[in-house]
Protein backbone atom coordinates (compact mmCIF):
# COMPACT_ATOMS: atom_id res chain seq x y z
CA UNK A 1 0.00 0.00 0.00
CA UNK A 2 1.31 3.49 -1.12
CA UNK A 3 2.45 5.91 1.81
CA UNK A 4 3.14 9.42 1.57
CA UNK A 5 5.43 11.91 4.22
CA UNK A 6 5.09 15.65 3.38
CA UNK A 7 8.89 16.69 3.15
CA UNK A 8 8.30 19.69 5.52
CA UNK A 9 11.74 20.44 5.90
CA UNK A 10 12.47 20.60 2.86
CA UNK A 11 9.60 23.07 1.97
CA UNK A 12 10.77 25.56 4.84
CA UNK A 13 14.11 25.25 3.44
CA UNK A 14 13.18 26.75 0.25
CA UNK A 15 10.73 29.16 1.81
CA UNK A 16 12.64 30.61 4.62
CA UNK A 17 16.35 29.80 3.42
CA UNK A 18 16.44 29.84 -0.23
CA UNK A 19 13.49 32.37 -1.17
CA UNK A 20 13.38 34.16 2.29
CA UNK A 21 10.26 35.04 1.62
CA UNK A 22 10.14 37.14 5.06
CA UNK A 23 12.12 40.19 3.57
CA UNK A 24 8.54 40.77 1.37
CA UNK A 25 6.67 41.41 5.27
CA UNK A 26 6.01 44.81 4.17
CA UNK A 27 3.82 43.90 1.11
CA UNK A 28 0.36 42.89 0.75
CA UNK A 29 -0.08 38.99 1.14
CA UNK A 30 2.89 38.40 2.02
CA UNK A 31 2.18 40.03 4.91
CA UNK A 32 -0.75 38.20 6.18
CA UNK A 33 2.05 35.10 6.31
CA UNK A 34 4.60 35.53 9.29
CA UNK A 35 6.66 32.41 9.56
CA UNK A 36 5.13 31.27 12.71
CA UNK A 37 1.80 30.94 10.92
CA UNK A 38 3.05 29.64 7.70
CA UNK A 39 4.87 26.92 9.58
CA UNK A 40 1.23 25.65 11.35
CA UNK A 41 -0.06 25.99 8.00
CA UNK A 42 2.10 23.25 6.57
CA UNK A 43 2.21 21.41 9.16
CA UNK A 44 -1.58 21.08 9.54
CA UNK A 45 -1.46 20.48 5.82
CA UNK A 46 0.57 17.78 6.20
CA UNK A 47 -1.60 15.94 8.47
CA UNK A 48 -4.86 16.06 6.04
CA UNK A 49 -2.66 14.95 3.46
CA UNK A 50 -1.30 11.86 4.50
CA UNK A 51 -3.94 11.05 7.19
CA UNK A 52 -6.77 11.98 5.04
CA UNK A 53 -6.33 12.59 1.35
CA UNK A 54 -3.37 9.68 0.54
CA UNK A 55 -5.65 6.82 1.68
CA UNK A 56 -8.21 7.65 -0.54
CA UNK A 57 -6.08 7.77 -3.65
CA UNK A 58 -6.01 3.90 -4.35
CA UNK A 59 -9.49 4.19 -3.47
CA UNK A 60 -10.02 6.40 -6.57
CA UNK A 61 -8.07 4.51 -8.58
CA UNK A 62 -9.77 1.58 -8.02
CA UNK A 63 -13.61 3.11 -7.88
CA UNK A 64 -13.28 5.52 -10.38
CA UNK A 65 -16.30 7.80 -11.00
CA UNK A 66 -19.56 6.51 -11.81
CA UNK A 67 -22.08 8.21 -14.11
CA UNK A 68 -26.21 7.34 -13.72
CA UNK A 69 -29.27 7.70 -16.00
CA UNK A 70 -29.99 11.28 -14.65
CA UNK A 71 -26.78 12.42 -16.00
CA UNK A 72 -25.37 13.37 -12.20
CA UNK A 73 -22.04 11.97 -10.95
CA UNK A 74 -20.82 10.11 -8.04
CA UNK A 75 -17.05 10.42 -7.26
CA UNK A 76 -15.15 7.39 -5.26
CA UNK A 77 -16.32 6.12 -1.58
CA UNK A 78 -14.83 9.19 0.97
CA UNK A 79 -13.89 11.46 -1.55
CA UNK A 80 -17.28 13.75 -0.55
CA UNK A 81 -16.52 13.55 3.00
CA UNK A 82 -13.13 13.94 2.82
CA UNK A 83 -13.95 17.57 1.08
CA UNK A 84 -16.42 18.24 3.41
CA UNK A 85 -13.97 18.49 5.67
CA UNK A 86 -11.49 20.22 3.20
CA UNK A 87 -13.82 23.17 3.19
CA UNK A 88 -14.90 22.94 6.75
CA UNK A 89 -11.27 23.10 7.58
CA UNK A 90 -10.93 26.83 5.59
CA UNK A 91 -8.30 25.16 3.27
CA UNK A 92 -9.47 26.64 -0.05
CA UNK A 93 -9.34 30.08 1.59
CA UNK A 94 -5.92 30.32 2.13
CA UNK A 95 -5.21 32.11 -0.68
CA UNK A 96 -8.88 33.59 -1.54
CA UNK A 97 -8.98 37.33 -1.16
CA UNK A 98 -10.17 38.69 2.25
CA UNK A 99 -13.73 40.20 0.78
CA UNK A 100 -14.46 36.86 -0.26
CA UNK A 101 -13.92 35.15 3.31
CA UNK A 102 -10.20 34.26 2.26
CA UNK A 103 -6.71 35.17 4.32
CA UNK A 104 -5.00 36.35 0.77
CA UNK A 105 -2.06 34.19 1.61
CA UNK A 106 0.71 34.50 -0.66
CA UNK A 107 0.70 31.84 -3.69
CA UNK A 108 4.33 30.27 -2.63
CA UNK A 109 2.93 29.70 0.14
CA UNK A 110 -0.31 28.10 -1.24
CA UNK A 111 1.62 25.75 -4.29
CA UNK A 112 3.42 24.23 -1.09
CA UNK A 113 0.02 23.25 0.78
CA UNK A 114 -1.57 22.39 -2.48
CA UNK A 115 1.82 20.46 -3.66
CA UNK A 116 0.89 18.44 -0.48
CA UNK A 117 -2.62 17.86 -1.71
CA UNK A 118 -1.56 17.15 -4.89
CA UNK A 119 1.07 14.56 -3.92
CA UNK A 120 -1.34 12.67 -1.56
CA UNK A 121 -4.56 12.64 -4.46
CA UNK A 122 -3.54 13.95 -7.67
CA UNK A 123 -7.63 12.93 -8.85
CA UNK A 124 -8.94 14.90 -5.32
CA UNK A 125 -7.18 18.31 -5.50
CA UNK A 126 -8.14 18.67 -9.23
CA UNK A 127 -11.59 20.07 -8.18
CA UNK A 128 -10.35 23.04 -6.03
CA UNK A 129 -7.61 23.26 -8.47
CA UNK A 130 -10.17 24.24 -11.53
CA UNK A 131 -12.21 25.87 -8.80
CA UNK A 132 -9.49 27.93 -8.07
CA UNK A 133 -8.57 29.07 -11.68
CA UNK A 134 -12.27 29.98 -12.89
CA UNK A 135 -11.84 32.25 -9.48
CA UNK A 136 -8.74 34.26 -11.25
CA UNK A 137 -10.94 34.38 -14.71
CA UNK A 138 -13.74 35.73 -12.91
CA UNK A 139 -11.86 38.08 -10.84
CA UNK A 140 -9.95 39.10 -13.90
CA UNK A 141 -13.11 39.96 -16.18
CA UNK A 142 -16.02 39.86 -14.04
CA UNK A 143 -18.65 43.05 -12.97
CA UNK A 144 -19.20 43.45 -9.60
CA UNK A 145 -22.62 42.42 -10.01
CA UNK A 146 -20.68 38.92 -11.17
CA UNK A 147 -17.71 38.83 -8.01
CA UNK A 148 -20.49 39.30 -6.13
CA UNK A 149 -22.93 36.36 -6.94
CA UNK A 150 -20.10 33.52 -7.45
CA UNK A 151 -17.07 34.55 -5.94
CA UNK A 152 -17.54 34.19 -1.82
CA UNK A 153 -19.16 30.35 -2.31
CA UNK A 154 -16.71 29.68 -5.24
CA UNK A 155 -13.85 31.23 -3.05
CA UNK A 156 -14.83 29.00 -0.55
CA UNK A 157 -15.33 25.85 -2.59
CA UNK A 158 -19.18 25.49 -1.52
CA UNK A 159 -19.30 25.85 -5.48
CA UNK A 160 -17.01 24.36 -8.17
CA UNK A 161 -15.84 25.48 -11.11
CA UNK A 162 -14.56 23.98 -14.56
CA UNK A 163 -12.72 25.47 -17.90
CA UNK A 164 -15.17 24.62 -21.12
CA UNK A 165 -12.39 24.39 -23.90
CA UNK A 166 -12.20 21.28 -26.17
CA UNK A 167 -14.60 19.96 -28.61
CA UNK A 168 -14.78 16.90 -30.44
CA UNK A 169 -12.95 18.18 -33.64
CA UNK A 170 -11.11 21.07 -31.81
CA UNK A 171 -7.94 20.90 -28.91
CA UNK A 172 -5.55 23.08 -29.56
CA UNK A 173 -6.63 25.50 -32.81
CA UNK A 174 -9.42 27.13 -30.37
CA UNK A 175 -10.36 28.70 -33.51
CA UNK A 176 -12.36 25.79 -34.99
CA UNK A 177 -14.93 25.58 -31.94
CA UNK A 178 -18.69 25.39 -32.57
CA UNK A 179 -20.08 26.13 -29.50
CA UNK A 180 -22.48 29.19 -30.28
CA UNK A 181 -23.89 31.78 -27.95
CA UNK A 182 -27.55 33.60 -29.05
CA UNK A 183 -28.18 36.65 -27.16
CA UNK A 184 -31.29 37.30 -25.17
CA UNK A 185 -33.48 40.67 -24.52
CA UNK A 186 -32.59 40.11 -21.05
CA UNK A 187 -28.65 40.72 -21.56
CA UNK A 188 -28.20 36.80 -21.11
CA UNK A 189 -27.13 34.09 -23.63
CA UNK A 190 -28.46 30.69 -24.80
CA UNK A 191 -25.26 28.55 -24.99
CA UNK A 192 -25.73 24.93 -27.45
CA UNK A 193 -22.43 22.89 -28.14
CA UNK A 194 -21.07 20.17 -26.80
CA UNK A 195 -17.38 20.38 -25.06
CA UNK A 196 -15.20 17.16 -24.08
CA UNK A 197 -12.93 16.21 -22.09
CA UNK A 198 -14.12 18.61 -19.32
CA UNK A 199 -12.18 18.05 -15.60
CA UNK A 200 -14.50 18.09 -12.62
CA UNK A 201 -17.38 18.57 -15.17
CA UNK A 202 -20.25 17.13 -13.10
CA UNK A 203 -20.08 15.82 -9.73
CA UNK A 204 -21.57 15.46 -6.16
CA UNK A 205 -18.45 17.23 -4.03
CA UNK A 206 -20.50 20.82 -4.53
CA UNK A 207 -24.04 22.05 -4.63
CA UNK A 208 -23.39 23.88 -7.98
CA UNK A 209 -20.54 24.31 -10.59
CA UNK A 210 -19.27 27.65 -11.98
CA UNK A 211 -18.59 26.21 -15.88
CA UNK A 212 -16.61 28.57 -18.13
CA UNK A 213 -17.40 27.91 -21.02
CA UNK A 214 -15.73 29.76 -24.38
CA UNK A 215 -18.06 29.57 -27.34
CA UNK A 216 -19.36 31.78 -30.46
CA UNK A 217 -21.40 34.91 -30.58
CA UNK A 218 -23.91 34.42 -33.32
CA UNK A 219 -22.58 37.00 -36.30
CA UNK A 220 -18.85 36.85 -34.64
CA UNK A 221 -15.77 36.46 -36.95
CA UNK A 222 -14.08 33.02 -37.63
CA UNK A 223 -11.40 32.10 -35.60
CA UNK A 224 -10.01 33.22 -32.35
CA UNK A 225 -11.12 36.87 -33.42
CA UNK A 226 -14.80 35.61 -32.76
CA UNK A 227 -14.12 33.44 -29.54
CA UNK A 228 -16.38 34.62 -26.06
CA UNK A 229 -16.30 33.62 -22.59
CA UNK A 230 -19.10 32.94 -20.60
CA UNK A 231 -20.05 31.89 -17.10
CA UNK A 232 -22.59 29.08 -17.53
CA UNK A 233 -24.03 27.72 -14.37
CA UNK A 234 -24.78 23.74 -13.71
CA UNK A 235 -28.09 25.39 -11.00
CA UNK A 236 -29.07 29.21 -11.86
CA UNK A 237 -28.23 31.13 -9.36
CA UNK A 238 -31.10 33.71 -8.20
CA UNK A 239 -30.21 37.52 -7.42
CA UNK A 240 -30.28 36.94 -3.34
CA UNK A 241 -27.65 34.32 -4.23
CA UNK A 242 -29.94 31.26 -3.69
CA UNK A 243 -30.20 28.39 -6.12
CA UNK A 244 -32.69 28.54 -8.39
CA UNK A 245 -33.31 25.58 -11.57
CA UNK A 246 -31.43 23.65 -12.93
CA UNK A 247 -29.39 24.97 -16.39
CA UNK A 248 -30.55 23.14 -19.34
CA UNK A 249 -27.01 21.39 -19.61
CA UNK A 250 -26.21 17.69 -18.84
CA UNK A 251 -23.12 15.42 -18.91
CA UNK A 252 -23.61 12.76 -21.75
CA UNK A 253 -20.78 10.37 -20.62
CA UNK A 254 -17.27 10.27 -18.52
CA UNK A 255 -14.66 9.51 -20.02
CA UNK A 256 -12.42 5.88 -19.48
CA UNK A 257 -9.51 7.17 -18.79
CA UNK A 258 -5.70 5.71 -18.34
CA UNK A 259 -5.60 7.38 -15.32
CA UNK A 260 -6.96 9.86 -12.81
CA UNK A 261 -9.82 8.06 -12.23
CA UNK A 262 -11.10 9.56 -9.31
CA UNK A 263 -11.36 12.51 -11.21
CA UNK A 264 -14.85 12.56 -13.57
CA UNK A 265 -13.89 14.18 -16.68
CA UNK A 266 -16.70 14.34 -18.84
CA UNK A 267 -18.50 15.48 -22.10
CA UNK A 268 -21.25 18.36 -21.23
CA UNK A 269 -23.69 19.02 -23.26
CA UNK A 270 -25.18 22.62 -23.33
CA UNK A 271 -28.44 22.48 -24.98
CA UNK A 272 -29.91 26.44 -25.02
CA UNK A 273 -28.39 26.70 -21.42
CA UNK A 274 -28.78 30.20 -20.00
CA UNK A 275 -25.36 31.88 -19.66
CA UNK A 276 -23.74 35.32 -19.08
CA UNK A 277 -20.73 37.09 -20.61
CA UNK A 278 -17.73 37.91 -18.97
CA UNK A 279 -15.63 40.83 -20.03
CA UNK A 280 -15.99 41.71 -23.76
CA UNK A 281 -17.33 40.06 -26.66
CA UNK A 282 -14.50 38.34 -29.08
CA UNK A 283 -12.19 38.30 -26.03
CA UNK A 284 -13.08 35.60 -24.43
CA UNK A 285 -9.33 34.08 -25.26
CA UNK A 286 -7.54 36.44 -22.88
CA UNK A 287 -9.69 35.77 -19.97
CA UNK A 288 -9.63 32.21 -20.85
CA UNK A 289 -5.45 32.39 -20.62
CA UNK A 290 -6.11 33.71 -17.19
CA UNK A 291 -7.34 30.00 -16.16
CA UNK A 292 -4.83 28.38 -18.56
CA UNK A 293 -1.90 30.21 -17.10
CA UNK A 294 -2.64 29.40 -13.42
CA UNK A 295 -3.84 25.90 -14.84
CA UNK A 296 -0.25 25.76 -16.14
CA UNK A 297 1.39 26.12 -13.26
CA UNK A 298 -0.87 23.99 -11.65
CA UNK A 299 0.00 21.05 -14.08
CA UNK A 300 3.78 21.55 -13.44
CA UNK A 301 3.10 21.16 -9.61
CA UNK A 302 1.08 17.64 -10.80
CA UNK A 303 4.82 16.35 -12.26
CA UNK A 304 6.49 17.52 -9.35
CA UNK A 305 4.00 15.41 -6.80
CA UNK A 306 3.88 12.03 -8.96
CA UNK A 307 7.57 12.57 -8.93
CA UNK A 308 7.93 12.95 -5.64
CA UNK A 309 5.01 9.87 -4.64
CA UNK A 310 6.42 7.57 -6.60
CA UNK A 311 10.07 8.39 -5.28
CA UNK A 312 8.83 8.11 -1.43
CA UNK A 313 7.65 4.48 -2.28
CA UNK A 314 10.30 3.37 -4.51
CA UNK A 315 12.93 4.46 -1.96
CA UNK A 316 11.07 2.63 1.12
CA UNK A 317 11.28 -0.74 -1.20
CA UNK A 318 14.57 -0.47 -2.86
CA UNK A 319 15.50 -0.48 1.56
CA UNK A 320 13.53 -3.53 2.27
CA UNK A 321 13.53 -5.59 -1.11
CA UNK A 322 16.55 -7.96 -0.68
CA UNK A 323 18.03 -9.28 -4.36
CA UNK A 324 21.95 -9.89 -5.20
CA UNK A 325 24.81 -8.66 -3.16
CA UNK A 326 26.79 -5.59 -3.81
CA UNK A 327 29.38 -5.50 -6.30
CA UNK A 328 31.91 -4.58 -3.39
CA UNK A 329 30.93 -7.37 -0.64
CA UNK A 330 27.60 -7.93 1.28
CA UNK A 331 26.45 -5.39 2.67
CA UNK A 332 23.79 -7.36 4.79
CA UNK A 333 25.91 -10.25 5.54
CA UNK A 334 23.56 -11.90 7.89
CA UNK A 335 20.62 -11.68 5.27
CA UNK A 336 20.26 -14.05 2.32
CA UNK A 337 20.93 -11.05 -0.05
CA UNK A 338 21.05 -6.82 0.06
CA UNK A 339 18.37 -4.40 -0.21
CA UNK A 340 18.81 -3.53 -3.87
CA UNK A 341 19.68 -0.03 -2.84
CA UNK A 342 23.43 -1.09 -2.26
CA UNK A 343 23.06 -1.50 -6.85
CA UNK A 344 25.24 1.55 -8.57
CA UNK A 345 21.77 1.48 -10.94
CA UNK A 346 19.23 1.47 -8.71
CA UNK A 347 20.90 4.73 -6.63
CA UNK A 348 20.93 6.18 -10.18
CA UNK A 349 17.19 6.02 -10.79
CA UNK A 350 16.52 7.00 -7.00
CA UNK A 351 19.02 9.92 -7.43
CA UNK A 352 17.36 11.20 -10.12
CA UNK A 353 13.95 10.98 -8.62
CA UNK A 354 15.50 12.67 -5.58
CA UNK A 355 17.09 15.78 -7.47
CA UNK A 356 14.66 16.42 -9.84
CA UNK A 357 11.69 16.43 -7.57
CA UNK A 358 13.70 18.96 -5.22
CA UNK A 359 15.10 21.58 -8.24
CA UNK A 360 11.24 20.96 -9.47
CA UNK A 361 9.95 22.11 -6.39
CA UNK A 362 12.93 25.16 -5.56
CA UNK A 363 11.81 26.12 -9.32
CA UNK A 364 8.03 26.09 -8.91
CA UNK A 365 8.33 27.91 -5.42
CA UNK A 366 10.45 30.64 -7.17
CA UNK A 367 8.29 30.93 -9.79
CA UNK A 368 5.43 31.22 -7.47
CA UNK A 369 7.29 33.98 -5.57
CA UNK A 370 7.81 36.25 -8.94
CA UNK A 371 3.70 35.50 -9.50
CA UNK A 372 2.61 36.88 -6.29
CA UNK A 373 5.50 39.81 -6.64
CA UNK A 374 4.37 41.19 -10.18
CA UNK A 375 0.70 41.20 -8.72
CA UNK A 376 2.10 43.40 -5.04
CA UNK A 377 5.28 44.69 -5.67
CA UNK A 378 5.79 48.58 -5.07
CA UNK A 379 8.71 48.75 -7.74
CA UNK A 380 7.75 48.57 -11.00
CA UNK A 381 10.98 46.59 -12.22
CA UNK A 382 10.50 44.24 -9.75
CA UNK A 383 6.82 43.90 -11.46
CA UNK A 384 8.04 43.94 -14.67
CA UNK A 385 11.34 41.17 -14.27
CA UNK A 386 8.52 38.96 -12.34
CA UNK A 387 5.69 39.57 -15.18
CA UNK A 388 8.18 38.42 -17.91
CA UNK A 389 9.63 35.55 -15.92
CA UNK A 390 5.79 34.11 -15.39
CA UNK A 391 5.42 34.67 -19.48
CA UNK A 392 8.74 33.06 -20.00
CA UNK A 393 8.91 30.45 -17.78
CA UNK A 394 5.33 29.08 -17.84
CA UNK A 395 5.60 26.60 -20.56
CA UNK A 396 8.77 25.37 -19.30
CA UNK A 397 7.55 24.80 -15.71
CA UNK A 398 4.60 23.02 -17.27
CA UNK A 399 6.17 21.28 -19.60
CA UNK A 400 9.97 20.56 -18.22
CA UNK A 401 8.54 19.64 -14.85
CA UNK A 402 5.90 17.22 -16.42
CA UNK A 403 8.46 15.52 -18.64
CA UNK A 404 10.39 14.70 -15.63
CA UNK A 405 7.04 13.71 -13.14
CA UNK A 406 6.54 11.00 -15.50
CA UNK A 407 10.67 10.06 -16.47
CA UNK A 408 10.34 9.66 -12.08
CA UNK A 409 7.18 7.63 -11.77
CA UNK A 410 8.65 5.08 -14.53
CA UNK A 411 11.65 5.02 -13.06
CA UNK A 412 9.77 4.18 -9.32
CA UNK A 413 8.02 1.80 -11.73
CA UNK A 414 11.30 0.50 -12.39
CA UNK A 415 12.68 -0.59 -9.59
CA UNK A 416 9.73 -1.97 -8.43
CA UNK A 417 10.41 -4.35 -11.02
CA UNK A 418 7.57 -6.94 -11.59
CA UNK A 419 6.11 -5.50 -8.72
CA UNK A 420 5.51 -2.66 -9.92
CA UNK A 421 3.49 -3.73 -13.38
CA UNK A 422 0.64 -4.92 -11.17
CA UNK A 423 -1.29 -2.95 -9.45
CA UNK A 424 -1.36 -4.19 -5.33
CA UNK A 425 2.35 -1.59 -5.07
CA UNK A 426 0.32 1.62 -6.55
CA UNK A 427 3.57 1.89 -8.46
CA UNK A 428 1.39 1.81 -11.83
CA UNK A 429 -1.06 4.65 -11.08
CA UNK A 430 1.59 6.86 -10.57
CA UNK A 431 2.52 6.29 -14.08
CA UNK A 432 -0.39 6.45 -14.97
CA UNK A 433 -1.50 9.53 -12.90
CA UNK A 434 1.64 11.12 -14.38
CA UNK A 435 0.68 10.98 -18.26
CA UNK A 436 -1.63 13.13 -18.23
CA UNK A 437 0.10 16.25 -16.89
CA UNK A 438 2.12 16.49 -20.00
CA UNK A 439 -1.24 16.29 -22.40
CA UNK A 440 -3.65 18.31 -21.25
CA UNK A 441 -3.48 22.46 -20.48
CA UNK A 442 -1.67 22.89 -23.63
CA UNK A 443 0.82 19.80 -24.74
CA UNK A 444 4.11 19.69 -23.85
CA UNK A 445 4.83 20.37 -27.85
CA UNK A 446 2.87 22.87 -28.22
CA UNK A 447 4.18 24.47 -25.01
CA UNK A 448 7.24 24.53 -26.68
CA UNK A 449 6.09 26.11 -29.59
CA UNK A 450 4.82 28.79 -27.80
CA UNK A 451 8.05 29.04 -25.78
CA UNK A 452 10.47 29.56 -29.24
CA UNK A 453 7.75 31.34 -31.55
CA UNK A 454 6.16 33.84 -28.96
CA UNK A 455 7.97 33.92 -25.16
CA UNK A 456 11.46 34.49 -26.83
CA UNK A 457 10.63 37.52 -28.83
CA UNK A 458 8.30 39.40 -26.45
CA UNK A 459 9.28 42.79 -25.56
CA UNK A 460 12.30 42.17 -27.51
CA UNK A 461 13.66 39.42 -26.10
CA UNK A 462 13.69 41.19 -22.80
CA UNK A 463 12.75 38.44 -20.31
CA UNK A 464 15.28 36.01 -21.51
CA UNK A 465 17.72 38.94 -21.58
CA UNK A 466 16.83 39.67 -17.92
CA UNK A 467 17.00 35.89 -16.39
CA UNK A 468 20.34 35.09 -18.28
CA UNK A 469 21.33 38.28 -16.08
CA UNK A 470 20.11 37.78 -13.23
CA UNK A 471 22.08 34.48 -13.42
CA UNK A 472 25.18 36.29 -14.57
CA UNK A 473 24.81 38.47 -11.44
CA UNK A 474 24.45 35.48 -9.18
CA UNK A 475 27.73 34.42 -10.70
CA UNK A 476 29.41 36.95 -10.19
CA UNK A 477 28.43 37.84 -6.57
CA UNK A 478 29.33 34.66 -5.47
CA UNK A 479 33.02 33.64 -7.35
CA UNK A 480 35.26 33.98 -4.60
CA UNK A 481 33.19 31.43 -3.08
CA UNK A 482 35.04 28.01 -3.61
CA UNK A 483 32.59 26.04 -2.02
CA UNK A 484 30.17 26.78 -4.62
CA UNK A 485 32.32 26.80 -7.72
CA UNK A 486 31.46 23.61 -8.72
CA UNK A 487 27.64 24.55 -9.16
CA UNK A 488 28.42 27.93 -10.03
CA UNK A 489 30.63 26.30 -12.80
CA UNK A 490 28.02 24.17 -14.10
CA UNK A 491 25.06 27.09 -13.95
CA UNK A 492 27.91 28.98 -16.32
CA UNK A 493 28.07 26.17 -18.34
CA UNK A 494 24.54 25.87 -18.95
CA UNK A 495 23.78 29.65 -19.31
CA UNK A 496 26.12 29.58 -22.31
CA UNK A 497 24.58 26.75 -23.77
CA UNK A 498 21.65 28.54 -23.36
CA UNK A 499 23.20 31.64 -25.18
CA UNK A 500 24.41 29.94 -27.92
CA UNK A 501 20.91 27.85 -28.39
CA UNK A 502 19.04 31.13 -28.64
CA UNK A 503 21.36 33.20 -31.08
CA UNK A 504 21.27 29.97 -33.05
CA UNK A 505 17.30 30.06 -33.21
CA UNK A 506 17.17 34.14 -33.51
CA UNK A 507 20.08 33.48 -36.61
CA UNK A 508 18.11 30.62 -38.46
CA UNK A 509 14.64 30.52 -37.05
CA UNK A 510 13.29 33.00 -39.36
CA UNK A 511 14.51 32.11 -42.24
CA UNK A 512 13.28 28.58 -41.88
CA UNK A 513 10.22 28.84 -39.43
CA UNK A 514 10.72 24.98 -39.23
CA UNK A 515 14.14 25.10 -38.08
CA UNK A 516 12.32 27.33 -34.51
CA UNK A 517 9.91 23.92 -34.43
CA UNK A 518 12.40 21.26 -35.18
CA UNK A 519 14.60 22.78 -32.18
CA UNK A 520 11.89 23.82 -29.92
CA UNK A 521 11.62 20.63 -27.79
CA UNK A 522 15.28 20.51 -26.95
CA UNK A 523 15.74 24.82 -26.18
CA UNK A 524 12.41 24.10 -23.76
CA UNK A 525 14.46 21.15 -22.17
CA UNK A 526 17.69 23.35 -22.20
CA UNK A 527 15.76 26.48 -20.79
CA UNK A 528 14.88 23.90 -18.03
CA UNK A 529 17.70 22.80 -17.21
CA UNK A 530 19.19 25.66 -16.77
CA UNK A 531 16.51 26.89 -14.14
CA UNK A 532 17.40 23.85 -12.51
CA UNK A 533 21.06 24.75 -12.51
CA UNK A 534 19.81 28.41 -11.22
CA UNK A 535 18.00 26.98 -8.74
CA UNK A 536 20.69 24.01 -7.08
CA UNK A 537 23.51 26.64 -7.53
CA UNK A 538 20.68 28.80 -4.93
CA UNK A 539 20.06 25.94 -2.38
CA UNK A 540 24.15 24.77 -2.62
CA UNK A 541 24.59 28.15 -1.30
CA UNK A 542 22.33 28.13 1.30
CA UNK A 543 23.24 24.41 2.47
CA UNK A 544 26.82 25.66 3.02
CA UNK A 545 25.76 28.07 4.92
CA UNK A 546 24.36 25.44 7.28
CA UNK A 547 27.92 23.57 6.39
CA UNK A 548 28.40 23.06 10.59
CA UNK A 549 24.92 21.89 11.58
CA UNK A 550 24.53 18.26 13.09
CA UNK A 551 21.68 18.26 10.79
CA UNK A 552 22.19 16.07 7.88
CA UNK A 553 19.40 17.63 5.43
CA UNK A 554 22.49 20.03 4.73
CA UNK A 555 24.96 17.46 3.82
CA UNK A 556 22.41 15.68 1.87
CA UNK A 557 20.99 18.19 -0.23
CA UNK A 558 24.50 19.09 -1.24
CA UNK A 559 25.13 15.34 -2.50
CA UNK A 560 22.08 15.48 -4.31
CA UNK A 561 23.22 19.11 -5.93
CA UNK A 562 26.58 17.16 -6.84
CA UNK A 563 24.39 13.98 -8.37
CA UNK A 564 22.25 16.57 -10.72
CA UNK A 565 25.69 18.43 -11.91
CA UNK A 566 27.62 15.00 -12.74
CA UNK A 567 24.80 12.88 -14.03
CA UNK A 568 21.63 15.39 -15.22
CA UNK A 569 23.14 18.77 -16.31
CA UNK A 570 25.27 17.43 -19.14
CA UNK A 571 22.56 16.43 -20.60
CA UNK A 572 22.19 20.51 -21.54
CA UNK A 573 25.05 20.17 -24.30
CA UNK A 574 23.32 17.71 -26.37
CA UNK A 575 20.08 19.63 -26.19
CA UNK A 576 22.38 22.12 -27.78
CA UNK A 577 23.83 19.79 -30.28
CA UNK A 578 20.04 18.44 -31.16
CA UNK A 579 18.89 22.37 -31.75
CA UNK A 580 21.65 22.98 -34.15
CA UNK A 581 21.10 20.24 -36.52
CA UNK A 582 17.84 22.11 -37.80
CA UNK A 583 15.16 20.66 -39.10
CA UNK A 584 16.78 18.53 -41.94
CA UNK A 585 16.77 15.50 -40.05
CA UNK A 586 13.45 15.78 -38.91
CA UNK A 587 11.37 17.23 -42.59
CA UNK A 588 14.06 15.48 -45.44
CA UNK A 589 12.15 12.80 -45.58
CA UNK A 590 8.40 12.07 -47.59
CA UNK A 591 5.19 11.19 -45.88
CA UNK A 592 5.40 8.08 -47.97
CA UNK A 593 9.19 7.03 -46.23
CA UNK A 594 7.37 7.03 -42.78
Amino acid sequence: MPTYTAPIQDMKFLLNEVLDISQYSDLPKFENAPEDLADDILEAAAKFASGVLQPLNMVGDIEGCTRHDDGSVSTPSGFKDAFDQFVENGWPLLGAEQEYGGMDLPQVLGIAVSEMMSTANMSFAMYPGLTRGAVEAITAGGTDEQKAKYLPKMSSCEWGGTMNLTEPHCGTDLGLLKTKAIPQDDGSYKITGEKIFISSGEHDLTENIIHMVLARIEGAPAGTKGISLFIVPKVMVNDDGSLGERNSMICSSIEHKMGIHGNSTCTLNFDDATGYLIGEENKGLRLMFVMMNAARLGTGMQGLCQAEAAYQNALEYAKERLQGRSLTGPKNPDGAADPIIVHPDVRRMLLEQKAFAEGARAFLYWLSLHNTLEDVANDDAVKEKAGDYMALLTPVAKAYVTDGGYKSATNAQQIFGGHGYIEETGASQFVRDARIAMIYEGANGVQALDLVGRKLALHGGRPLFSFIAEIDAFIAEHEQNKELAAFLDGLKGAKENLSEATTWLMENGLSNFDNAGAGSHDFLQLLGLTSMAYMWAKMAKAALEKADSDDPFYANKLHTGRFFLARILPDASAHLAKIKSGAEPLMAMSEDGF
